[in-house]
């Protein structure tokens, strides 16, 4: 028998409410109005958890006297280096301040500038003063790897903020610069400034997005679209080959963006190099979510997104299997789609590939940083405010994990120095941004991150658990070497969750997207790749990189050469849509979606 007040916190099931007065908040609610208001003073950022982690590095550390020491020496040795260095340094003409410093030395300060006395003391001292900071967290015993991170990720912020790089008077170069400019380039910075505080305000891209406008000089494939939804627009590619490949290939890519990061400038669109190749191509497009479409789940996602356009593709095109590929989270959401098919017996895949996309979130790299309890509930509180997650706090969370290359450097580039670097296809994709809705994301990051259901096969759709390991279609996964957001040994991990007979692995140089988006002829990628059938070992990741060779190029040609090889004979191109079967063409691609 319960005993209805042994939790004084919980309230009856139902209370009296006087007509025409407005019912008073939940507690929910009232944390959750709370959270993000938090959340808007500390720039999205859990304090909760960066308090924890500085309070238990503390407490650890006042428990090892021996790292205590150990600081306290290093400490000591590096002053020692530096005022023997400020001696020596203030009675030579030059004095570079990386002499000896060994692994501490840094690269911004080999110019030959620095060398001048006092800019190579201070220099010298910012060195030791990051080693040392740097120093703080590790080796330290009963702290634990995340909070260890976090107080890395603290001392990263303040160390590339407070660089003597960063400001004109500490910065010799920048002096120079000035003088032999006279001040014109502290000018054209200011204008640069103003410039940009009222493109912001008018909610317009940087500078030069506009010549890459969608549908023109980007996402400028010839298509159609066949199909809407709530959510999605299906694009369908219209064939240059005279003869396709019978099996077509539906794109899923992630909806933290817009979908043409594969369909960029003539050179590097991978749908044109697909198209031109001989395959039918057809793109998910998501749609843009806005605070009314704030309840759209992970289920839902599914269901209106890879299955309903597998659906139309087979309308289409009746008969032959699909190869399938997602990107980062659409290939999350595929592998998803896979396991679901799999598990109901439906074999309509021919293939799935997955572009630096994880199914186990065990180790995701760093943004594990902004992975915790306390993190996610600022996180949800502010989705629930607002219905959506807006993509410029997610662009400032990605920014932090590269401070120097993504704040700092283009900050000094734009209002010291003056100069804009070139607008390039790639970067204005990545300012059009897009935002997610509250339930989706909450689902998305509690359950695969946080949780991570999917690799212990307790994810479920529509409340039942799916397994990977029911996977057994052919596979080609693709990691990127120095990718920050879904780490390739991450990624590799898939390898060990299927039983994939016919699997294939492709390591390429470059990060998560720049990695992906090579072109088909790129002098300056290199990649890995080794298929593994039923009857060879599994391999470890660190087994696999020490076995697989690199080679030079694109892997583009390699993925296209491996569909072909799981594609049957050529065909006559499809019709574009089927009016007869209820799908008639709705538009030219992009779409409507993609501008929003």
């Amino acid at each position: 028998m319960s005993d209805t007040n042994s939790n004084p916190a919980s309230a009856p099931s139902s209370t009296f409410a006087i007509p025409g007065l407005p019912r008073a908040p939940t507690a929910e609610a009232i944390d959750h109005t709370f959270r993000a208001a938090v959340g808007k003073l500390s720039g999205g950022l859990s304090t909760a958890a960066f308090a924890a982690a500085w309070s238990d590095w503390a407490i650890q550390l006042g428990a090892a006297p021996a790292k205590q020491a150990t600081l306290i020496a290093d400490g000591l040795t590096r002053t020692q280096d530096f005022l023997a260095f400020n001696a020596y340094a203030s009675r030579q003409e030059r004095l570079s301040p990386t002499a000896d410093a060994g692994p501490d030395a840094d690269l911004r300060f080999s110019d030959g500038a620095w060398s001048q006395y006092p800019f190579n003391v201070w220099a010298r001292g910012f060195q030791h003063a990051a080693a040392w900071l740097k120093s703080l967290p590790h080796d330290i015993d009963g702290l634990t790897e995340k909070n260890s991170n976090l107080v890395e990720f603290t001392v990263r912020q303040w160390l590339e903020a407070l660089s003597p790089t960063n400001f004109l008077s500490t910065n010799p170069e920048l002096i120079e610069l000035t003088r032999r400019e006279g001040g014109e380039n502290l000018k054209r910075g200011v204008q640069h400034l103003l410039e940009d505080l009222a493109r912001a305000t008018r909610k317009q891209g940087p500078v030069g997005t506009e010549n890459f406008e969608v549908g023109k000089a980007v996402a400028a494939t010839p298509g159609k679209v066949v199909y809407q939804n709530g959510l999605i627009e299906l694009l369908q590619y219209a064939p240059t080959t005279n003869e396709v490949y019978a099996e077509p290939i539906l794109i899923v890519p992630a909806w933290i963006m817009k979908y043409y990061i594969l369909d960029l400038s003539a050179k590097n669109s991978m749908v044109k190099y697909l198209v031109d190749q001989g395959h039918t191509v057809y793109m998910i497009s998501w749609k843009n979510p806005g605070p009314e479409d704030r309840d759209y789940g992970m289920d839902d996602y599914l269901d209106l997104g890879p299955l309903k356009a597998l659906d139309v593709i087979n309308a289409i095109q009746p008969g032959p299997k699909i190869h399938a590929a997602g990107y980062c989270i659409g290939g999350t959401l595929l592998s998803i789609a896979s396991a679901t098919l799999a598990g109901r017996g439906d074999d309509r895949l021919a293939s799935v590939t997955l572009f630096a996309a994880q199914t186990d979130f065990s180790e995701p790299g760093e943004l594990s940083l902004f992975i915790n309890p306390s993190q996610l509930a600022l996180l949800k509180a502010q989705m629930h405010e607002e219905g959506v997650l807006d993509a410029k706090q997610m662009g400032g969370a990605f920014q932090m994990l590269r401070p120097r290359e993504l704040i700092w450097q283009p900050m000094i580039q734009s209002y010291v120095k003056g100069a804009r670097d070139p607008m390039i296809d790639l970067l204005a994709w990545n300012a059009d941004g897009t935002r997610m809705p509250y339930k989706m994301h909450t689902e998305y990051l509690y359950r695969l991150y946080l949780d991570n259901e999917l690799s212990s096969g307790r994810f479920p759709v529509h409340g039942v658990p799916v397994s990977l390991s029911d996977v057994t279609m052919p596979m080609f996964i693709v990691g990127t070497e120095t990718d920050h957001v879904a780490p390739w040994k991450s990624v590799y991990k898939v390898s060990h969750l299927t039983r994939s007979r016919d699997f294939t692995f492709l390591l390429t140089s470059g990060g998560h997207n720049a990695g992906i988006v090579s072109g088909p002829v790129h002098p300056k990628r290199k990649h890995r790749v080794h298929t593994r059938t039923a009857s060879d070992p599994s391999l470890s990741a660190d087994a696999w990189i020490e076995q697989v060779q690199p080679q030079a190029g694109s892997w583009w040609p390699v993925w296209q050469s491996w569909l072909a090889t799981h594609s049957n004979a050529k065909v006559a191109p499809p019709t574009l849509g089927a009016e007869l079967v209820g799908y008639p063409i709705l538009g030219d691609a992009p779409g409507a979606y993609v501008h929003g």
